[in-house]
């Protein structure tokens, strides 16, 4: 399946409409939730480098794109990640056992609470087609936290590699847009407003069989 040039501008809608466009401020911690994607560790590298925030948490154990798949948890691969970059150890958090979304959030509050230290604002950092709903998730699930989000700074066709080509992109994207959706009436993010014409460009690539990351049932 190859993507045409109809396939592109749809999924360049989806594509921006999971971008919040957060302005970046200071914050306690940037805390990275980690996926199959090592840019996402070097986006928290480069605000460490811009002293935005003394420390960096790692989230994530494995997830459905890396289960089977790395031989260490997510975490463990992203911190080893921002080491080779030159981030220091002391400055390195890592939660290493949550294996979605929800459970960054709930994994990452235990693990902070066991360590006895406070944080009240955060620069989250995920996948660019993650933003929305990471922050619909956080702002759910831990609502007095001061939260931004971020991404690795890449459009749509400069995200795609060999490693993780368009056709897949384009597939995750629409599953997560149907999440933001669903995910709201399950109580798990809060609700957010979906354009007409975001979710014209859902039907058309869903039509196009773009549909294998959907929610099942």
């Amino acid at each position: 399946m190859n993507a045409s040039e109809d396939i592109k501008q749809a999924a360049q809608i989806i594509w921006d409409y999971h971008h919040v466009n957060h302005e970046l401020r200071p914050a306690d911690a940037i805390w990275v939730l980690c996926s199959h994607d090592l840019r996402v560790a070097d986006r928290a590298v480069e605000l460490f480098r811009q002293e935005l925030a003394p420390r960096i948490i790692f989230s994530g154990g494995f997830g459905n794109f890396t289960d089977g798949i790395f031989e260490k948890p997510e975490a463990d691969l992203f911190a080893e990640r921002a080491l080779d970059l030159g981030v220091p150890e002391s400055a390195i958090l890592r939660e290493n056992q949550s294996t979605n979304c929800g459970e960054n959030v709930l994994c990452t509050q235990r693990l902070l609470a066991e360590l006895g230290l406070e944080v009240k604002s955060v620069i989250a950092v995920q996948k660019p087609y993650m933003e929305r709903r990471t922050f619909a998730t956080i702002r759910k699930q831990w609502p007095e936290l001061e939260l931004c989000v971020t991404s690795p700074q890449l459009g749509f066709e400069d995200y795609c590699t060999d490693e993780i080509p368009m056709e897949k992109v384009i597939g995750i994207i629409v599953g997560d847009l149907q999440r933001i959706i669903e995910y709201s009436k399950l109580g798990y993010q809060i609700a957010q407003v979906v354009p007409p014409g975001v979710i014209a460009a859902f039907e058309h690539l869903v039509a196009a069989g773009y549909d294998w990351h959907l929610m099942k049932g």
